[in-house]
């Protein structure tokens, strides 16, 4: 007889328990054993942020059970409180685990190396993936597409469903945050799970709500969330890894010369709307880094250097221009493109600003505060959650290192002057 439990021993979790006696979580089990499932062993999590933080090197494998292990925690906290919204288990497993199916290779970089939507693939492949549609289809047979049309990020959250699954403190953002604080070695985000947790009821409104009780932890949360933004995700060395990989590409696309492709790569870069399922899953982490490996050792000059720029970490730099005015940071980058001319780089892929927006706290009013008489919004009850909704500007000038002292010298010159 087979056995019906399996174990993921998780440094977050600790035990995360799947039991394939009770069908919603047979469902899952089946689920993980997917082709397109396990191929998120094979996506980081943080992209290229190991190149900065060394121990960032879990996967979306990874963060996806912890995911799911984290809404069924809550799940099991909202069923006491209304045991008829046990209904939507199915809805809420299937979805928490598969949230992240549809991420293209180094997670988020793909969204800018190649354009890519990972909530529209994840929506393709929960609605029309044969293997993974079929499975979900024994446990409901319109559960595919209560699942799928969860990815759907545009709109309100008026649903509890869709708050679990997509708010200000979903079950996505509640694993990432605990996971990559663990794995960069940071203490940003040690959040208080179990709190917050218990904090979680129902309003009248028939939506998921916060109790007076857990505003704390919930502000405590989303302080934490805003420093892991600003000092990791945001970080410039994954600002800086990004431009080199979206040169990379660029160049490809761009250039006459032959290079050599895949057939699914050639897609991911030529003509990603033509797409199939085979094509998606080919490309993953392991596929990027094959290429790159390639294009550094056989490609031309230009391509080869990006190339090993990145896969052994001798990066472009980067200097903080945030505090200089539009035209004094185009004089910058006129200085830096002149001297990369000069040394025989191309100032167009070498050389340029980065612009970033990191927005803070956005409201899409799911999740309110409720006591039991009054119900408001988060940022409306807490002045310290209004204060995270202020979006923070800045601007990077990025170019080759032996330019470094010159920049810094420059930028030095026009703070003088500018006092």
């Amino acid at each position: 007889m087979m056995n019906s439990k399996r174990i993921f021993h998780d440094p977050i979790h600790k035990e995360i328990i799947i039991d394939s006696s009770k069908p919603e979580e047979l469902m899952i089990m089946r689920l993980i054993d997917t082709v397109a499932f396990q191929r998120l062993r094979r996506i980081k999590q943080l992209g290229a942020a190991s190149l900065l933080f060394h121990g960032a090197e879990s996967s979306r494998f990874t963060h996806s059970i912890g995911v799911f292990c984290v809404a069924r925690k809550i799940f099991k906290k909202l069923i006491d409180i209304k045991p008829e919204f046990s209904k939507f288990k199915f809805i809420v497993y299937g979805a928490a685990l598969l949230h992240d199916l549809g991420h293209g290779p180094l997670s988020h970089t793909s969204e800018v190396i190649f354009s890519h939507k990972h909530e529209l693939w994840s929506k393709k492949l929960v609605q029309d993936y044969t293997p993974i549609t079929s499975i979900i289809k024994n446990f409901g047979n319109n559960l595919p597409n209560e699942i799928g049309d969860l990815f759907n990020t545009k709109g309100l959250c008026l649903n509890p469903i869709k708050t679990l699954i997509s708010s200000e403190i979903d079950c996505d953002r509640i694993d990432y945050l605990l996971r990559d604080s663990y794995n960069t070695g940071t203490k940003y985000g040690l959040i208080d799970l179990e709190r917050i947790i218990s904090a979680l009821t129902f309003s009248p409104d028939g939506n998921i709500a916060v109790s007076r009780k857990g505003i704390i932890a919930i502000e405590h949360f989303l302080v934490l969330r805003n420093m892991m933004y600003r000092t990791i995700y945001n970080h410039r060395i994954n600002e800086i890894s990004t431009w080199i990989l979206e040169k990379i590409i660029n160049t490809i696309k761009n250039s006459n010369r032959k290079v050599w492709l895949d057939e699914s790569m050639h897609k991911w870069i030529f003509n990603p709307e033509k797409l199939d399922f085979q094509d998606f899953l080919s490309n993953d982490d392991v596929t990027l880094y094959y290429h790159l490996m390639k294009w550094k050792d056989k490609s031309f000059e230009q391509l080869e250097k990006l190339c090993e720029m990145f896969l052994n970490r001798n990066l472009l730099k980067a200097s903080d221009i945030t505090f200089l005015s539009k035209i004094k940071r185009l004089e910058i980058l006129a200085l830096a493109r002149k001297k990369c001319i000069l040394s025989n780089y191309d100032a167009d892929v070498f050389c340029g600003i980065k612009e970033r927006s990191f927005k803070g706290f956005e409201s899409n009013n799911s999740l309110k505060i409720w006591d039991g008489k009054y119900q408001e919004s988060l940022e409306n009850h807490s002045e310290l959650i209004k204060s995270l909704t202020k979006s923070h500007n800045s601007a990077l000038i990025i170019y080759p290192s032996f330019l470094k002292k010159y920049i810094d010298e420059q930028i030095s010159v026009i703070n003088t002057n500018n006092k």
